[in-house]
């Protein structure tokens, strides 16, 4: 796409303006884009001005006192109640008239574009049209309750005499009176009859209809200060009066323009801002945690309001400053579970700091608690004894200034030097590493900055909190407490030391250099403010003078960027660069409110055209962190690595290379195709809580750009060579992404290979063929093997053991029942309808070989004291059983027998007699060998007998006793003769021989033939090929898994034996597939299995792909190793600024075309990145984590 893309395509264009002057208005409807008649208009029109009409009557009797400005208000009042609760009982009586039902919203974003059919003034589609009415009764009577009350406060507000006191100027009242009532209607209209669409729009959807409450709450505001002057005569209140009046009338512009938040996000900026520069606190995680920390940093400061003592003061408000620091829900869920003795199962959550720090415990608390005493005592000390010092001629807070000024500057220097630039990002840092490509590389340069690191880390946690403790406790203003401003200052400075230690110190420091500077004069204005206002003060100027900067940064890389990359230069472009300079000071109004605002920069559809943008809570969108995101297979690598990512950040916060930690402070993580976006939604004392997400790794074009940008400023920073000439500046300063370093996380490390040459290799199938065999006898025996584990009999003598063999021979027989031989014969006419008596005859008799002997009665059974155990084989027929002679309850269900000729329907078995029912045994040549017996229902077969000996001829004995020598099954003295004794039972081996040998010709199918690439490549995938023998297969699930296990073992050993060689001896191949078994998991990446494997960290994982369009097999291996992975620092401002414009763009423009400009790679902006972080539904991150504690020790 070009840089002329339009902004909004034709239909948009025109959505856009129908529903601005909506928003203008307030609500009224003027611009419908189709004919509507002229009564639609009036009645609009007159419902808009009902408010001036009632607030005039009362005005009237006001000037022409008659009555008194209460009685006047009043009356407005009351006919505003009355003429809402008419308008809304209307539309109830509208929709209860109406037969369909319909959905009402708020918004009417679909009435925006649908066209009415109006058949009268007051028709139903008349009055459902211009009033859509509330979703919810008590909203109807709620905001009808609070448009009387609107009417009313707005007749006292704008009361001519009153405005005529105020200003002294006719034309003044005039205008003022005028155009606020226009603002009170707008409010009016927007609460009663028809909410506007905001542009200022915090939620996508206004689920309990808080918009309509929006403008109503502004004129409250300014009503409620008007009335504090009224009851309060005060020389600063009128001033604010006047000033607040003639803002009043600018209110529509303000709202429409978007300036003024939502209620809903007006609510959560303004307890974020109380809570960080009044109360000395952060922006919290949640919305529940900022709720509830605000209200207890509330009562402290009450609290410490009425405390008589000085010395009680400091102590509480130290400890308490130090308890609300810490991350009280970490400690809490930490004690739970140190206090689990009831239940000595429970564990600490797998999500739990020990996965990326350390984990809270009873040593934590107990430091914990130990650090509480030590400021405690320190500060009640130095107080104590504080008015000795100065009486004694010397000035402690003198030698303690000195001591902070020089820990800041060695702090501050021991930072810089962790990162890869300096000074804002202009310069290179001589002593970060060159040239890192290897963890091992990179730990060893790194050692001198760790050592400097560890100096950083005692200056800024021990050195620093207890030298401003020190500070603050000897501070004189202290005796002066007992106001309300130096109640507020010192709670707020107590807490702030270990809150956000790096700007308490910088903002000691600045009081320090002031209070230095002015040693012999005074500044009897700020002295008399206090030490605790003071530090308010400052720090309030530095959170906006950083943010002005940033801004400005934002606002100039936007500006200039818009000329210099030549793919977003616009047939307007240099037209918008020649206004920007000729009013510069304007824009340098528009950053310096912005930042006073705490309001991000707007650019409108990302273009050098700057708005302020509403207030908005830190993490810039509502509900809860981690709560959506766009799920795909491939975020489970971001979920894998949230934890290793997290501990990685916690080592490099405590070294100092990734700056300070600040409260919506955003990084980038980058390592091969993947991108990580990380912000900081809370910091207290050791510790910040972050957001994780996880950009796509399906590369759109646009995302390719901006990678592929992110890898050349990364690679310029880390990756040089150490010799090479580089250059002193940071040649991307002006991108919005700024390296920090690097830090080695263990994360899966993707790797892809073409198969060509390997997959389509006539030798490798071949092997193929001949492996799998081999590999499946390895798969099946190990996996009885591990299912049937000998228990604490099998350490006892054989002659001990009679339980197991009464046991084994009557699992051998089989229950009669009353159509015995009519289900035999079905059994042998449903599964063996192929075969023959010629065929069967022409067989070498598999029962010789079996060991195979008939048995008449159970007195000869119990005569088997001393014979092996007798079981079922596989590939056998069903026969009858004994049951004349055996209790049937007493038996298991039917067992398979094999080896048996068949027999036609309707005749007597061969073992039959007239008296005794004979059925065939299986026995074990070893008494040992029934823990490795096959389940039962996996001892029937679907082939016929011929085709059996076919597929047996290929079955490999040597590998199969190889095996089963390696077994660890047997817990003897005498192991090594009982294997052998195991090895050489025929019938065992007969068993294995046949499962498997069937499962092979299933799998590969029973010809010789080489098997394609493309049916390897279904087989691994699961698609077998379709038969009855795969039905048979099917209907044993367990059997179909071992089988699909092996054949992915043999592929993979075929792709190993490719690359690395081919397999030696029995011994290599063991190794090969103990290897497999252990840290391999070999499957497909659309399977959950691969999800699961990938989270329980298993070192290695193979899939085999095919890409259709390329027609190439792929292999994909992903390896659990420890990476480098770049970090760099992102424009706060910047991301804030273009999150603003997204909002705005979707939720208000509805401009959501996926070619639309806004969303255009930019390589300096990153703004596709920067979209696809945003929150869903405007953004598409595919995995976001919820809240995680990082420790910062």
């Amino acid at each position: 796409m070009g840089p002329d893309v339009p902004l909004l395509n034709d239909y948009k264009q025109e959505f856009f303006w129908k529903r601005f002057p909506q928003t203008v208005l307030g609500g009224p409807r003027f611009k419908l884009g189709y004919c509507a008649p002229p009564y639609i208009y009036v009645n609009q029109i007159i419902l808009f001005l009902i408010p001036w009409v009632f607030g005039g009557i009362g005005t009237v009797l006001y000037q022409l006192s008659t009555l008194e400005d209460y009685w006047a208000s009043i009356l407005a009042a009351g006919l505003m109640l009355l003429a809402a609760f008419i308008i809304q009982g209307l539309n109830l009586w509208v929709r209860w008239k109406s037969v369909a039902v319909e959905t009402f919203t708020s918004e009417n974003t679909l009435t925006d574009e649908d066209e009415f059919d109006f058949s009268s003034c007051a028709g139903s589609e008349t009055v459902k049209f211009i009033i859509p009415g509330k979703k919810y009764l008590v909203n109807t009577v709620f905001h009808s309750i609070l448009a009387g009350a609107l009417c009313g406060l707005g007749t006292w507000y704008l009361l001519p005499n009153r405005l005529m006191i105020m200003y002294v100027n006719t034309g003044a009242t005039a205008v003022l009176f005028v155009f606020g009532w226009v603002t009170v209607c707008i409010g009016e209209y927007s609460l009663i009859i028809n909410t506007a669409v905001e542009t200022a729009t915090f939620q996508p959807q206004d689920t309990y209809e808080i918009n309509a409450l929006t403008r109503p709450l502004y004129i409250f505001a300014f009503v409620a200060v008007d009335l504090a002057y009224r009851f309060t005569v005060s020389s600063i209140l009128l001033q604010t009066v006047q000033i607040l009046h003639i803002i009043f009338v600018f209110l529509p512009i303000l709202w429409a323009v978007g300036i003024l938040p939502p209620v809903d996000a007006l609510v959560l900026w303004v307890l974020e801002q109380l809570l960080e520069f009044v109360f000395g606190g952060s922006p919290m995680a949640t919305n529940l945690r900022l709720f509830i920390i605000f209200s207890v940093s509330a009562g402290v400061v009450i609290t410490t309001f009425f405390i008589p003592n000085t010395l009680g003061v400091v102590l509480f408000t130290t400890g308490m400053g130090f308890i609300l620091s810490l991350d009280l829900g970490q400690i809490e869920t930490s004690f739970r579970f140190c206090c689990r003795t009831a239940d000595p199962s429970m564990k600490y959550p797998k999500s739990g700091s020990h996965r990326i720090g350390r984990q809270f415990g009873w040593k934590e608390i107990l430091i914990y608690i130990i650090f509480l005493i030590m400021i405690l005592a320190e500060a009640g000390l130095l107080h104590f004894f504080a008015r000795d010092l100065a009486t004694s001629g010397r000035s402690p807070q003198t030698i303690l200034s000195y001591i902070l000024i020089i820990t800041l500057v060695g702090w501050k220097i021991c930072q810089e030097i962790q990162g890869a630039f300096i000074l804002f990002g202009l310069f290179r840092n001589p002593f970060f590493p060159k040239g890192i490509r290897t963890v091992e590389v990179f730990k060893q340069k790194r050692a001198i900055l760790m050592r400097v690191a560890l100096i950083q880390r005692i200056l800024l946690n021990f050195v620093s909190p207890f030298a401003m403790l020190a500070f603050l406790s000897v501070d004189t203003s202290l005796q002066y407490l007992h106001t309300a401003s130096l109640c507020i200052g010192f709670t707020r400075a107590f807490r702030m030391v270990w809150q956000n230690t790096e700007n308490a110190l910088l903002e000691v420091v600045m009081i320090a250099i002031v209070r230095l500077a002015t040693l012999h004069s005074s500044l009897v204005w700020w002295n008399n403010l206090g030490t605790g206002i003071q530090l308010l003060m400052i720090g309030i100027i530095r959170d906006r003078l950083f943010q002005a900067i940033s801004k400005l940064k934002f606002a100039l890389t936007v500006l200039i960027s818009s000329w210099t990359e030549k793919k977003q230069r616009r047939k307007s472009s240099s037209a918008i660069i020649i206004l920007n300079i000729i009013l510069f000071p304007v824009v340098l109004m528009i950053i310096a409110l912005a930042s006073a605002l705490s309001a991000p920069l707007l650019p409108l559809f990302t273009l050098p055209v700057f708005l302020v943008g509403f207030p908005r809570p830190n993490k810039s969108w509502p509900g809860s962190v981690g709560s959506a995101a766009c799920l795909c297979p491939d975020s489970v690598y971001y979920q894998h690595m949230k934890h290793n990512l997290a501990a990685a950040f916690c080592t490099a916060f405590s070294a100092g290379s990734l700056g300070n930690p600040t409260p919506g402070s955003h990084y980038l993580c980058r390592f091969q195709d993947r991108l990580v976006w990380v912000l900081i939604l809370e910091r207290g004392f050791g510790y910040c809580c972050v957001n994780i997400k996880g950009l796509e790794l399906q590369e759109t074009s646009c995302h390719t750009v901006e990678a592929r940008r992110v890898d050349e400023v990364f690679e310029m920073s880390f990756e040089q060579n150490e010799h090479a000439r580089t250059c002193f500046l940071n040649q991307h300063f002006s991108n919005i992404l700024t390296p920090a370093t690097v830090v080695p996380v263990q994360v899966y490390s993707d790797g892809r290979n073409v198969l060509t040459g390997i997959i389509d290799s006539l030798e490798n199938l071949k092997h193929l063929k001949e492996d799998f065999a081999k590999v499946f006898i390895w798969v099946l025996l190990h996996h009885i093997n591990n299912k049937s584990k000998p228990d604490i009999q099998d350490h006892m003598p054989l002659q001990q053991k009679t339980t197991w063999l009464e046991e084994n021979t009557v699992a051998s027989l089989q229950t009669e029942s009353s159509q015995g031989p009519k289900d035999s014969s079905s059994i042998n006419s449903e599964l063996f309808s192929d075969w023959s008596d010629e065929e069967i005859f022409e067989l070498e008799p598999i029962g010789n070989k079996s060991g195979i002997h008939p048995v008449k009665n159970i007195t000869d059974m119990q005569q088997m004291t001393t014979k092996p155990v007798v079981t079922s084989i596989p590939g056998s027929l069903e026969t009858q059983s004994i049951s004349s002679y055996v209790n049937n309850e007493e038996l298991p269900k039917r067992t398979t027998m094999y080896g048996l000729p068949a027999t036609d329907k309707g005749k007597p078995g061969l073992l039959e007699t007239s008296t005794h029912k004979m059925i065939p045994v299986v026995i074990f040549s070893s008494p040992y060998s029934h823990r490795l017996k096959v389940p039962e229902n996996w001892q029937s077969g679907p082939f016929s007998s011929l085709l059996l000996q076919e597929l047996l001829k290929s079955f490999p004995e040597e590998w199969y006793s190889f095996v089963l020598s390696l077994l660890d099954v047997f817990h003897s003295d005498e192991k090594p003769s009982i294997i052998l004794e195991v090895i050489g039972d025929a019938t065992l081996k007969d068993m294995y021989s046949h499962v498997v040998m069937t499962c092979y010709g299933v799998m590969l199918g029973t010809d010789s033939s080489i098997p394609s690439p493309n049916q390897v490549f279904k087989v691994y995938s699961g698609d077998i090929p379709g038969s009855l023998a795969l039905d048979w297969l099917i209907q044993k699930p367990e059997l179909l898994k071992l089988a699909l296990k092996a054949f992915r073992y043999t592929f993979k050993l075929m792709f190993d034996q490719a690359s690395l060689g081919p397999v030696e001896n029995f011994a290599e191949l063991v190794n090969y597939l103990e290897e497999y078994d252990r840290n391999w998991f070999i499957g497909m990446v659309s399977e959950p299995l691969w999800q699961q494997a990938v989270l329980q960290e298993k070192p290695y994982l193979f899939s085999l792909g095919y890409d259709p369009s390329l027609s190439l097999y792929t292999g994909r291996v992903l390896s659990l190793q420890e990476i480098l992975l770049h970090v760099g620092q992102l424009n706060a401002e910047a991301i804030r600024g273009q999150w603003a414009n997204l909002s705005w763009e979707l939720l208000y423009a509805t401009n959501d075309d996926e070619e639309r400009y806004s969303i255009q790679a930019h390589p300096v902006l990153l703004r596709n990145l920067t979209v696809q972080s945003a929150n869903p539904p405007l953004g598409y991150p595919i995995y976001s984590s919820p809240s995680m504690h990082v420790s910062l020790f």
